[in-house]
C-alpha cells in the first residue's frame, strides 16, 4: 500500500493559502454589499443626536461614547473604582471585545508571538471586554464618527450589556494595561470566524448603522465611516 501522508500533507499545504485567501476575499467584497446601506431614519442620519466613534488600532476596533449621556451613564456599569487611576477629566469610553488569553497576554504588538495568535484564531478561550476611559484628544487619531440617534445608541447601550453575564460587570483582578482600562468577564468564545471586529459589526448593523455583512477584520467596520480628521 502506497504511503499516502506526502500527498496528503501536500494538499493541506496548497489548501491553506487558499483558505486564507477565500477568507480575506470574501470579507473584502463583503464591504461593498453593505447592510443598513438605506438608513432606517433618513433624519437622524442627517443630524445625529449622540457623539460617538469607532476607534481602531489597525486591527482592532473599539466603540467609544460619551461617558454621560441623558440616558446612559456608563460609570455605573463600569464605575471609577474598578480601575487604577481613571482620568478625572475623561470624557468617553471605550468598548471592546475580544479574546481572553490574547487580551491579558499581549498588552503591547512586541508581546505578541505566533502560538498565541494562532490560539485565538482557532478559538476555545473564553471572551473579555476591554473598558478604557479616554480623553478628547485621544481621538483624533485612528477615530472615525458614528453617526447615531438616540435610538441607535440605546440599542449599542443593550447590546454592550448583553455581552456581560447575567448583565453584570465583573472586574478581572489585577488585569490592566494602564491606569485608565480595566477588563472584564464577557459572554461568548473567540475564534476565526468570531473576532473582536465582528462583535463591533454585529452591534452596528443591529443598530441599524451601515456596514459590512461580515466584520472579521477592522477595515470592514470603519470602511463606510468618516475618519475624524487631526
Amino acid at each position: 500500500m502506497p504511503n499516502r501522508w506526502p500527498r496528503r500533507i501536500a494538499i493541506a499545504l496548497l489548501a491553506l493559502p487558499l483558505l486564507a485567501g477565500l477568507y480575506v476575499g470574501t470579507a473584502c467584497a463583503l464591504m461593498f454589499w453593505p447592510a443598513n446601506a438605506t438608513p432606517r431614519d433618513a433624519t437622524t442620519a442627517i443630524t445625529p443626536r449622540v457623539q460617538a466613534w469607532v476607534l481602531s488600532n489597525g486591527v482592532h476596533t473599539d466603540l467609544v461614547f460619551p461617558i454621560r449621556s441623558a440616558t446612559v451613564d456608563w460609570r455605573q456599569l463600569f464605575p471609577f473604582a474598578h480601575f487604577k487611576a481613571a482620568p478625572a477629566d475623561a470624557e468617553f469610553i471605550a468598548i471592546g471585545w475580544g479574546d481572553r488569553e490574547f487580551y491579558l497576554n499581549t498588552p503591547t504588538w512586541g508581546d505578541l508571538t505566533v502560538s498565541r495568535a494562532f490560539g485565538a484564531m482557532l478559538g476555545g478561550n473564553r471572551a473579555l471586554l476591554h473598558i478604557t476611559y479616554l480623553r478628547r484628544a485621544q481621538l483624533r487619531h485612528n477615530a472615525f464618527h458614528l453617526p447615531l440617534s438616540e435610538a441607535q445608541y440605546a440599542q449599542l447601550a443593550d447590546y454592550v450589556r448583553a455581552a456581560l453575564p447575567a448583565g453584570l460587570a465583573t472586574p478581572i483582578a489585577g488585569a490592566h494595561y494602564g491606569n485608565d482600562d480595566a477588563f472584564y468577564e464577557a459572554e461568548g468564545g473567540y475564534h476565526l470566524f468570531e473576532t473582536c471586529n465582528t462583535w463591533t459589526g454585529r452591534g452596528l448593523r443591529q443598530a441599524g448603522v451601515t456596514v459590512s455583512r461580515w466584520t472579521p477584520f477592522d477595515f470592514n467596520v470603519t470602511w463606510h465611516l468618516q475618519p475624524v480628521r487631526p
